[in-house]
């Protein structure tokens, strides 16, 4: 029979963390906003113009954000459950390492690093520039200077890359000197991105000078595909809006009366920014026509122009890209703490758990997230959501399956709300995950090809490198 070495970092973690416990200091209000603010990203302020050539009819556009919003909400209530019988934190990294083993939780780091974070960060980043775009031309991404091959294949270099490196730069080297500072930072912008959105939602409807006539304009489609393909295809455009639903999971060990407070927070968070994000698109309709806003990335930044003038729309426009400094803020201050988490328990490389003595801060990991996110960000935007949305969508999926497994165990402890019409809620999740899945391979080759080598690659290094050596005893 094998042992398990003491000297391994997973022992030395264990005992560490045995004799330093986490607090459980966490209410249902501040955990909320956790969710709230992880949401609120890139897609509600890029995805509008993508979505209105792909279905051409605002009433699909925003049913697929509400079918967004009830399959976010049906993950919840699955990933409640999972953290209430797992009330540590790690999110996809417990429940995949619990229910099939050490590899799935290694690709589970293997996966943030890519598709969780770097990729976010670089879109957010692109979004970023599209949006300073209003006052600076060059930076716009249809502006860029090089484009090499086509399609999915192509790789775009102007201003729009410069201008999102060096945001990224700017965030990775503050985060090197200790997190205080950005986390203060941090509260100021979500405050500001919060505000920002209800404040243009409020002032759209109510000063705008938009046309409710809009909603009955189509829009020529711009996909070849039939419309119940690309639905499922537009869906992935979806999945990155609204993932952070899962935010919750991640503090689930600080949380105080978890069996309470997670399910709360993940289903009221996720229903308030359901209720943003459609209230959001309303405005966006509201204030243009669907044929105009086909292919538009800075979407928030024309529905301004149209609503309020050229003037005020300025203001909007710039209020919208300090909101997406926020997300690129938190993202490169969360994501490197994920992998040292995990290095720490042996389940990422070792040296992402190498904290500087002077700044107490995992430098290794902030650079090599921080590299990795400025050269993804040469791909082209509407490829790279797909990318992030494809790969962590297999994620989720996995981790909602892992829940089917644990619920055949005895002691398992079981929610009410998630065993009202079981399996409905898991079933739901499962089922639009794999369609999407399918339509996405069938439709979308070359980014879902990319997205499953990602996963594949982190398996292979886990199994022939990472992998520790039981001790024969």
């Amino acid at each position: 029979m094998s042992k398990v070495n003491p000297a391994t970092p997973a022992a030395r973690a264990a005992s560490s963390d045995k004799a330093v416990p986490l607090l459980r200091q966490l209410g249902v209000v501040s955990a909320t906003a956790l969710v709230v603010s992880n949401m609120i990203g890139t897609g509600i302020f890029t995805t509008t113009g993508f979505l209105a050539g792909d279905l051409g009819a605002a009433s699909l556009v925003l049913v697929i954000w509400l079918v967004g919003a009830v399959c976010a909400l049906a993950g919840a209530l699955c990933y409640s459950e999972l953290g209430v019988n797992f009330p540590s934190s790690g999110g996809e990294y417990v429940y995949l390492t619990r229910a099939f083993g050490p590899t799935w939780g290694f690709m589970t780091g293997w996966i943030s690093f890519f598709a969780g974070f770097s990729a976010p960060i670089a879109a957010a980043a692109l979004a970023f520039a599209d949006y300073i775009g209003y006052f600076f031309p060059a930076t716009k991404q249809e502006n860029a200077v090089y484009r090499i091959g086509s399609g999915a294949y192509a790789i775009e270099l102007g201003g729009a890359q410069v201008a999102a490196c060096a945001l990224i730069g700017v965030f990775t080297l503050l985060n090197f000197f200790g997190i205080q500072r950005v986390a203060r930072l941090q509260n100021v912008l979500t405050a500001i991105k919060v505000l920002v959105l209800v404040s243009f939602i409020v002032l759209g409807l109510w000063a705008g000078t938009g046309s409710w006539e809009h909603f009955s304009q189509p829009a020529t489609r711009t996909s070849s595909h039939p419309l119940a393909a690309q639905f499922a295809i537009s869906l992935f455009f979806i999945y990155v809006s609204y993932s952070g639903w899962n935010a919750a999971t991640y503090v689930a060990e600080e949380l105080k009366q978890p069996a309470r407070t997670l399910p709360i927070a993940l289903a009221v968070g996720t229903a308030l920014v359901a209720v943003l994000y459609v209230g959001l698109n309303i405005v966006f309709i509201y204030a243009t026509p669907l044929e105009s806003m086909k292919g538009e990335v800075a979407i928030g930044a024309l529905a301004a122009s149209r609503l309020f003038g050229p003037g005020v729309a300025g203001i909007f426009s710039a209020l919208m890209a300090l909101s997406l400094v926020s997300t690129v803020n938190a993202m490169v201050t969360i994501g490197p703490r994920v992998y040292y988490a995990m290095a720490q328990n042996g389940a990422f490389f070792a040296a992402a758990a190498r904290v500087s003595r002077r700044w107490h801060t995992p430098v290794f990991a902030i650079a090599c997230q921080g590299v990795t996110a400025m050269l993804i960000t040469a791909t082209p935007f509407p490829d790279l959501l797909m990318y992030i949305g494809f790969t962590l969508n297999f994620s989720a999926v996995m981790s909602v399956i892992s829940l089917v497994v644990f619920r055949r165990r005895a002691n398992w402890q079981k929610l009410r709300v998630v065993s009202f019409a079981w399996p409905l809620f898991p079933a739901l999740f499962i089922v639009v995950g794999v369609w999407m899945f399918i339509f996405g391979m069938t439709l979308k080759p070359v980014v879902s090809l990319a997205a499953i080598l990602t996963v594949a690659t982190g398996a292979l290094i886990y199994h022939f490198r990472i992998r520790p050596k039981p001790v024969a005893g």
